[in-house]
């Protein structure tokens, strides 16, 4: 019952969002997040033993808090209505990341607007090989997974050191590059939820990993 609780007490929450009332269920809350902690811990565990390169992470360290920056965004409620978790965690790469919640929900890897050392090196990268990297993303099974880059705004033109006519010119104008897979609630109750993730993980496994290679070559 750990995610009908999860999507219930959310609800919940996006109906009372205060403090207050987050004080009078901060067990009920506590129960969920450690429930979800120790299911991340479970998929962490299954992750590693497939893939050689995952960087160990444990559900602590994964879960992000459920409390909204309002020093940045003070407009934003109190509370999340969601519960985000980044797997496979190591400093400058990107994650996997698994978002949980009542208005959307869904998987997504990559890296969203990485700085520009960062952005330079993948679009080295493409330069050098971006036809490893439109293989991947025309693959079909890809495609079906996750239709391609998420949209994300793009230069216009070029970026500084390329020609308009670069043959990856397309890829080369984007700021991010990150896929996404789409949750519904009936497909995150079942039993068979953590496997569904590993198939997601598996099948963004060679992006994730053309993209990690890349911003580790300066």
């Amino acid at each position: 019952m750990g995610f009908y609780k999860m999507f219930d007490f959310l609800r919940r929450l996006n109906r009372n969002n205060y403090k207050e009332w987050m004080d009078e269920h901060r067990n009920e809350y506590h129960e969920v997040r450690d429930f979800y902690v120790d299911w991340l811990n479970q998929l962490d565990i299954k992750l590693a033993k497939i893939d050689s390169n995952y960087s160990p992470t444990t559900g602590k360290q994964a879960i992000n808090r459920i409390n909204n920056n309002l020093l940045f965004h003070p407009n934003k409620p109190v509370y999340k209505d969601h519960f985000g978790a980044g797997l496979d965690k190591e400093k400058d790469k990107g994650d996997f990341y698994i978002h949980i919640g009542i208005n959307e929900s869904f998987v997504a890897g990559g890296i969203y607007r990485p700085k520009k050392q960062m952005l330079d090196s993948i679009r080295a990268a493409i330069d050098y090989n971006g036809e490893v990297l439109e293989k991947i993303l025309h693959k079909k099974s890809f495609k079906d997974t996750f239709g391609g880059l998420m949209e994300d705004e793009k230069l216009k033109t070029a970026p500084k050191g390329f020609y308009q006519n670069h043959e990856h010119i397309e890829l080369l104008r984007n700021k991010s590059f990150a896929v996404m897979s789409s949750l519904n609630q009936e497909e995150i109750v079942k039993d068979d939820f953590q496997e569904k993730l590993i198939s997601i993980y598996r099948e963004m496994s060679a992006f994730r990993h053309y993209l990690n290679n890349a911003i580790t070559v300066q």
